[in-house]
Formats: structure tokens, C-alpha cells, sequence
């Protein structure tokens, strides 16, 4: 069931919000967090990004000495990477060839030497679209059986709608929530055995950090998988987009081409692995860019020309989008004038630690401690005759009590059934990373404690 928020902010101006196909009160102040959209929240986009961007487009900045002078050197490199020195040009299908290095350096450092090779990476519009090509590299709808991906529940909609668009089947795994969310190897082969005769699973599907959920996986965990993908012949689709955000105490983000290079030989060298990133997320958070990647390892010669045709009809990604992940590939170092650059780290930290404490505080919200991401997703003990209520309305639990939150308190946050859930419960899902988090925080717990007396 989609849940659907539009609203406008001006100071003065009432708007009308529409969701779900009713016409909700008018509200002068509505804060919608349900986006994982930092400079939606009120956060200030980084100055050396937006620098180089606004230079990018128009070169003649490149002159003026109110630029710092790393900055007018990285636009001078990037424009002469781009065809004819214009952000203009067509690249080619798979990127910048310039912009494809810097991601690959990346891609090593961050695995402390792990080889990367350009060839092998992909730019697109946004990470999304890189998930929607490689599925289309795993998709087959002419068999008899439809393609089965093991998705982790709870998991974000747009992947499970990708996956009904192709035709594929969704297989899903369930995350442990009492244990932090964590992800287990007797679940996922659970969840393929209860496959069998239904599709032709192909593919695992993981996210690291979780999306809603906010885990890490550990390096323990993330060889469990390996090991369950290669002796069940599965197609590892990693997710990382939020692995610059990890802020639990004890917690590290460790890439899964990483911890599959240090496995050695034959895995290493036999399981295919296609890791994902994007510009959207991290610190940065320019989602309106519309920037990712998609490295792709160990695929063979004959498919890595197939996925070189399948990304080419895209013709090629924005390029202003391609700009930010080389900003993000390659941030200003130590020594540069541009070094440091605004940090939100300290922003994200606080606020993923302070609003498991809140929740957990209030009546009937429990919330797992946040390890990484850029969401909360806590859990709602609803009265039964709130339940009951919703039935009678036709809507989801949780996706009613949205609704009159939105209505009631003006904040707009995703009902767990949207991500999926074990039966019988029920999740909210918002992103923490705002200005205006206090606000947030006490108009839920305030609309919380009267749903509660209303329906106890």
C-alpha cells in the first residue's frame, strides 16, 4: 500500500496535504521526514562541492580569486576530462573515463589496497538505476519459473517495486529485531528452501548499513553470506550507499568486495558481486544530483559486454551527477584550502543516539539502537481497539496511524507496512538528520500518548 506525502513549506501558507487519497486538514507547519533527503532536513549543503559545481557550469568562475584555489584546480581537471570542456558533452555509457579513476582510487583505499579496475565501474542516475540494470541482467521472464531474489524484510519499497516491474519474485528473509536487526544465514537458507517450486532464485539482495533498519553487518556476518551465496550459486547484489554514515559504538563499515578479496581463493575469485554507492547519501547528500555507481566483480567477459549494452541505453548519466561522485570519490585532503569541509558527522551522531533514548522513553514505542543509516525505524504497540479501527477503514495499522499523525500533529513519516514487517507488528520510519528533530520528537510523542488514551 504506497504512502503518499506532498507538502509545500512557506511561512505563512496553509497547505493541503494528500494522502492515500483523502484530503487531509489543512496544516501551517508540516515537517515531512519520511525522505532520507539531509538538505530537505534543513542541512547546508557542503561549500566545496557546490563550488565546484557552480564553476563546472560556468566556467568563467574558474578566474575569480573569491574561489579557493583547489577548488579552481579540480574544475580545471574536470572540465578537461569532459568532451569539448563542457558538462554539455554526451561521456561515454559507463562514465568520465577520469571520473571512473578517481571512483576506482576509491574504491582501493577505502578496502586498503583491494585492486579495482575502471572498467569494471558504472555511472548512472542515482544508485537505484544502477539496482534496475543489474537486475536486468538477472531477470529472465521466458522461464517457466520466475526469477526469486532474497530480499531482507523490512526493506525499502523502491526495490521491491523494481522487482515487480521485471516480473521477478521477491523471496523474502526476515531480519531479527530483537537482536538489533541482524541479518542470519539459517533465515536466508530458510527463505530459499521455502522458495523451491515457487521461482528460480538467482540473486541475494543485502543493504550495509540497513535501510530502514540502520545495522551493520559485521565481518563475521558478511563471510556467513559470502559463504551462503557461493555454495548456493547466488548473484550478491550489495547495497552500500549509507556507508559513510556508521556511528555505533564498536561499528565499522567493511565493504563486501573487501571481505571477499580477503576470503582468498576460490571464493574470491569465483562469487559475483555487484557493489553499489551513490552521492546521495554519506555526508554529502546531494540527491538531487542524481549520481551513483555499480562496480561489478568477477562477471564474466561474454556478460560484462551484455551489461555494457543494457547500461548504454541510458545513453549516459547526468554529468553533473557524475561531478559529485568524484567530489565524493575525492574530498579535499589535509593541506588544501578547502580541507577541512563542513562535517555533518557530529549532527549524525547525536541524533542517532539521542532518539532511540527518547522513543524508548515513551509508552508503547520500542526502538533498536542505531548503528548506521540515515533512518529510525521503531516499533508501535497499538491498542487492539486501534487495530480494529483501522480495519475498519480499510487501511494498515500503521499506515492509518501515519495518517492521523500527519493530520493531527503535522509530521509526515512511512508506515512500516510499506518496507515490509513481520504479521502482526508495527513500524514507523523517519529520518532523524533534521533541523528540526526536536520539533519532531514531541509532537510524536504528544500525538503518541493522546492515540494511546484514546483508543486504551
Amino acid at each position: 500500500m504506497q504512502f503518499i506525502a506532498y507538502s509545500r513549506k512557506t511561512q505563512y501558507s496553509i497547505q493541503l496535504i494528500y494522502i492515500h487519497g483523502f484530503t487531509l486538514k489543512p496544516s501551517k507547519d508540516v515537517i515531512d521526514v519520511s525522505w532520507g533527503d539531509k538538505h530537505r532536513g534543513g542541512v547546508q549543503p557542503l561549500t566545496f562541492v557546490r563550488q565546484v559545481l557552480a564553476a563546472c557550469l560556468y566556467p568563467q568562475l574558474v578566474h575569480s580569486y573569491k574561489l579557493p584555489e583547489d577548488v579552481r584546480q579540480r574544475v580545471q581537471s574536470l572540465l578537461g576530462a569532459c568532451v569539448g570542456g563542457s558538462v554539455g558533452s554526451y561521456t561515454p555509457s559507463g562514465g568520465i573515463s577520469y571520473i571512473q579513476c578517481s571512483v576506482s582510487n576509491f574504491i582501493s583505499r577505502r578496502d586498503g589496497g583491494v585492486p579495482s579496475s575502471p572498467e569494471n565501474i558504472f555511472m548512472t542516475s542515482g544508485s537505484q538505476r544502477s539496482i534496475m540494470h543489474v537486475l536486468k541482467l538477472l531477470v529472465h521472464n521466458q522461464a517457466s519459473l520466475p526469477t526469486g531474489v532474497l530480499t531482507a524484510v523490512p526493506t525499502y519499497s523502491s526495490f521491491k517495486m523494481m522487482l515487480q516491474r521485471l516480473g521477478a519474485a521477491i523471496v523474502p528473509y526476515y531480519l531479527d529485531e530483537e537482536q538489533g536487526w541482524a541479518m542470519e544465514v539459517e533465515e536466508l537458507r530458510r527463505a530459499l528452501q521455502a522458495s523451491k517450486g515457487v521461482c528460480n532464485p538467482v540473486a541475494l539482495y543485502v543493504i550495509n548499513p540497513g535501510n530502514p533498519t540502520g545495522h551493520v553487518q559485521s565481518r563475521k556476518c558478511i563471510e556467513e553470506v559470502i559463504r551462503f551465496a557461493a555454495e548456493e550459486r547466488l548473484f550478491l547484489m550489495a547495497d552500500e550507499v549509507y556507508q559513510e554514515s556508521v556511528f555505533g559504538e564498536g561499528c565499522e563499515f567493511v565493504s563486501y568486495k573487501k571481505v571477499l578479496s580477503e576470503m582468498g581463493p576460490p571464493l574470491s575469485h569465483t562469487v559475483k558481486l555487484a557493489s553499489f554507492h551513490s552521492a546521495s547519501k554519506g555526508f554529502m547528500g546531494e540527491c538531487g544530483l542524481r549520481g551513483g555507481y555499480v562496480e561489478l566483480v568477477n562477471l564474466d567477459p561474454t556478460v560484462m559486454r551484455y551489461a555494457y549494452t543494457i547500461f548504454s541505453t541510458d545513453i549516459c548519466a547526468p554529468v553533473t551527477g557524475q561531478l559529485a561522485l568524484e567530489l565524493m570519490a575525492n574530498p579535499p585532503r589535509p593541506g588544501d584550502p578547502s580541507y577541512p569541509t563542513q562535517s555533518i558527522q557530529a549532527m549524525l551522531v547525536h541524533n542517532m543516539n539521542w532518539v532511540p533514548e527518547v522513543l524508548n522513553n515513551i509508552p508503547g514505542i520500542s526502538c533498536q539502537p542505531m548503528m548506521g543509516g540515515a533512518f529510525v525505524f521503531p516499533r508501535l504497540y497499538l491498542p487492539q481497539a486501534a487495530t480494529e479501527k483501522a480495519k475498519v477503514v480499510g487501511m494498515q495499522p500503521d499506515l492509518w496511524y501515519c495518517k492521523r499523525l500527519l493530520e493531527e500533529a503535522g509530521v509526515c513519516v512511512g508506515p512500516g507496512c510499506q518496507y515490509g514487517q513481520k504479521e502482526g507488528t508495527h513500524h514507523i520510519r523517519y529520518n532523524p538528520l533534521s533541523l528540526s528533530l526536536a520539533t519532531v520528537l514531541k509532537r510524536l510523542k504528544d500525538f503518541h500518548l493522546h492515540f494511546l488514551k484514546e483508543f486504551s
